[in-house]
């Protein structure tokens, strides 16, 4: 357990009424889950009861293949977002993957070389930007805002505004939506995310390691003192996101057969989306690998329907931020409502001492404890 700061000896007992608003919010967060899960279900059968073709199995390994690499890159931010941090600057690593896969194939660079060099790199930038929170004692957010800009801009000196094109076919061949696993309608990378989804599920809800992302994301003071490795741990985070980044680039350039240097722009925004619409609390300690799942399905669902339905490419930006903001906003309004709802029915109020003493949780986005 862990040791309370000696502040908190000479603070009075929290009343009832805001101790079971505290349970009854993390039950939202699984109501949350379950909610996005079922707007997803009402969406797909929306489709096929509306679209013409919705339901072959040729859309379906598009539509969730044209999701992939945002799939991918959102496995490691629901854990780094569960632990009270954010990486902006994934697109922009993915974008560096693609211009450096480019860039030394092109330079006569066998493919299997080229692709450890370039996960090299993302584990690099992960580095970077974990040492950078974690030891220099930099908030995330403001960090990976600059390495988004650096990293873009490192894509743009190793391959410019050149496109170089023509990968090994064997390659190209594993990556597109035409070629399925025999039997399903599901591509390799999609089955690759799968199990990685599994892996991280697993890790997430049923080690150590998963709680202790939790606890840090809940009270970063309080799992420092329990003995919890934090920056270790978000060092790791970071690490881990960028080399998830960098393969998805991989996964990119192969895919479309090109690669750029802005190749990616703009999917910070559809991880985050994806992460935060699955119901990840954004200040850290709440949220399942299921929820996070789900929003990425649900935001691909969607784009794949306003694409078969001729939807201009500016609406689809807009009903993904319109998404963004709503699954920001829709469940704190909600715990808002309840809080208020639990002081009424216990007819007490938070003592002004405990909102004058209690600790404030530590804001793992800004400077880690010593």
């Amino acid at each position: 357990m862990a040791m309370a700061p000696e502040t908190e000896k000479a603070v009075p007992a929290a009343p009832k009424g805001p101790a079971r608003t505290k349970g009854s919010l993390r039950g939202l967060a699984l109501r949350w889950d379950s909610a996005v899960g079922a707007l997803l279900v009402a969406v797909v059968v929306a489709g096929l009861a509306t679209t013409d073709g919705f339901g072959s199995g040729e859309n379906l390994a598009f539509a969730f293949n044209d999701i992939v690499e945002v799939a991918l890159i959102a496995l490691p931010m629901t854990l780094l977002v569960i632990a009270g941090q954010v990486d902006l600057s994934v697109a922009s690593m993915l974008g560096l993957g693609s211009a450096l896969t480019g860039a030394l194939w092109d330079a006569g660079w066998a493919f299997e070389t080229i692709v450890p060099v370039v996960l090299l790199v993302g584990v690099a930038g992960g580095l970077l930007n974990g040492w950078l929170v974690t030891k220099v004692g930099l908030p995330s957010l403001a960090v990976t805002i600059g390495t988004l800009a650096l990293y873009r801009g490192l894509a743009s000196v190793a391959l410019g505004s050149d496109a170089v094109t023509d990968f090994p076919q064997t390659y190209a061949d594993w990556a597109v939506d035409t070629t399925t696993v025999p039997g399903t309608f599901l591509t390799y990378p999609v089955l690759l995310f799968i199990v990685l989804a599994a892996v991280t599920a697993i890790v997430l809800h049923a080690t150590g390691l998963g709680r202790s992302l939790f606890a840090i994301g809940a009270q970063e003071e309080a799992a420092y003192f329990a003995g919890i490795r934090v920056k270790r741990i978000k060092l790791l985070l970071f690490v881990v996101t960028g080399l998830f980044s960098a393969f998805a680039g991989i996964v990119f350039t192969l895919r479309y057969g090109s690669a750029r240097a802005d190749n990616g722009l703009g999917f910070e925004m559809l991880v985050i989306a994806s992460v935060l619409l699955g119901g990840i609390d954004f200040d850290g300690g709440k949220g399942t690998l299921f929820g996070a799942v789900a929003g990425v399905l649900l935001i691909g669902v969607l784009k794949n329907l306003l694409t078969l339905n001729d939807i201009a490419n500016e609406v689809q930006v807009i009903v993904t931020g319109l998404l963004l903001v709503a699954s920001v906003l829709t469940p704190r309004v909600i715990a808002t409502v309840v809080e208020r709802r639990h002081r009424r029915a216990a007819g007490t109020r938070p003592s002004r001492s405990v909102l004058v003493s209690t600790p404030r949780k530590h804001s793992s986005k800004g400077t880690p404890p010593p």
